[in-house]
């Protein structure tokens, strides 16, 4: 990879690195600090509040990054309706999310208290925050945007440490009532911190039927890209015994981590791809067969060594997560299929195709339910990994195959 997109993919993942570094020990001392039983508990829940709050700006955010890309002066045209819109689904989105927890998730058995506290920090706040990181984004600050979303988590693991030292009689709650203060600090921060102040409650308007239609295949995606990485979380906490629960999340994280540089290197190409996709086809297609390359061989690789060094990680969790080494080492099956999806998924979306990514990303969760229920009641624990391979293989070959197709010559030049 040569260019702007390499001095940004060097610089992104270094930032990603930072963030990978911090959500490591976070994840770290809330798994030690909770234990498999009440981890898998929180795990399943803040699964599913962190999968709602995807469409939580019901697409904006990508809007936003799309038009700013393009000419800063644009953000004025989004902001005004992006704000409201996102406190009024993330409004109807905590409906569901307690409904859910309450009905589907009752062996979570977590208190409802908790529940809002989660609620309010995934399906407000952190959307809201994510606004104004991606209009950092879309001005070019694409390793400050990354560095951005550091914040959050580096806060949560201050805290984290503190309840961790001060031995608090009921570690889970603590933490998840601290959620949302963490939260709204860094959202203040994050907009404090852009070129321009955001739009005040005077400004704000309800978008129009074009701008809604424009946004609602960008909501579609948020929520089917993000559902195997989430979905499997909560179906754990539905499907298997907590304590093996909190062991199969524990797990899941350490592999979505290994994609870092697969993010860096997405991060990067999506200002170009938006501005380019149209003007200079067969250099984006040339671009897309770099992406590819540079994704496959580095998940092969990272693959292996993980598969190599997973009872490392058993003795970093503690005694109390054993099989944890067992169940990595399965979910290294999912790992190349994970960076193949998520880059052929982030790719059809920067090429103006959003509701082509959401139809393989469907099917992608629909295989990923079905075999989850099936394997884990044929195979128990083990059966989750598999399906999580199963799903993400699926969808990577699709979304290959529906990328490989646009570059085709006579795509191209259409």
């Amino acid at each position: 990879m040569k260019g702007a997109i390499a001095r940004g993919t060097i610089r992104t993942t270094f930032i990603l690195g930072l963030y990978t570094l911090v959500q490591a020990g976070t994840l770290l001392l809330v798994a030690r600090m909770l234990g498999p039983y009440q981890f898998g508990a929180f795990a399943g829940v803040a699964a599913l509040a962190a999968l709602l709050g995807t469409i939580s700006t019901f697409g904006t955010n990508i809007v936003l990054l799309g038009e700013v890309a393009k000419a800063p002066s644009r953000r004025g045209q989004i902001l005004p309706y992006a704000i409201p819109i996102t406190l009024l689904c993330g409004g109807a989105l905590l409906a569901i999310y307690f409904a859910t927890c309450l009905l589907a998730l009752r062996a979570a058995n977590v208190p409802w208290s908790m529940l809002l506290a989660i609620g309010v920090a995934e399906l407000w706040l952190q959307p809201l925050f994510g606004l104004a990181t991606y209009e950092h984004h879309g001005l070019g600050r694409v390793a400050g945007s990354q560095l951005l979303k550091t914040l959050p988590l580096a806060l949560r693991l201050v805290a984290a440490a503190g309840i961790f030292l001060m031995r608090a009689n009921n570690p889970l709650v603590a933490y998840s009532y601290i959620y949302p203060a963490l939260s709204l600090l860094a959202l203040v921060f994050a907009v404090r911190t852009l070129p321009s102040a955001w739009p005040s409650p005077r400004q704000w308007r309800l978008p129009s039927v074009a701008e809604l239609r424009e946004a609602a295949g960008y909501a579609a995606i948020a929520i089917t890209a993000s559902g195997p990485g989430e979905l499997d979380k909560a179906l754990a906490t539905k499907l298997l015994p907590l304590s093996m629960a909190g062991v199969y999340s524990a797990g899941a994280r350490v592999i979505v981590a290994t994609t870092l540089p697969v993010n860096a290197l997405m991060a990067s190409a999506m200002p170009r791809l938006f501005r380019e996709r149209l003007d200079h086809p067969e250099l984006t297609s040339r671009l897309l067969l770099r992406i590819f390359g540079a994704t496959l061989v580095y998940m092969l690789a990272i693959t292996v060594i993980l598969w190599s060094i997973a009872p490392v990680f058993e003795w970093l969790f503690g005694a109390k997560y054993h099989g944890l080494d067992h169940t990595l080492r399965w979910l290294c099956l999912a790992a190349p299929g994970l960076a193949l999806r998520m880059t052929s998924g982030t790719i059809l979306m920067a090429l103006g195709k959003p509701w082509v990514r959401v139809g393989f990303e469907i099917t992608g969760i629909v295989v990923l339910v079905i075999a989850a229920i099936a394997f884990t009641a044929r195979f128990g624990a083990v059966g989750l990994p598999w399906a999580l391979a199963c799903s993400e293989w699926a969808m990577a070959i699709i979304g290959t195959a529906l990328i490989l197709d646009y570059m085709t010559p006579s795509r191209t030049r259409a």
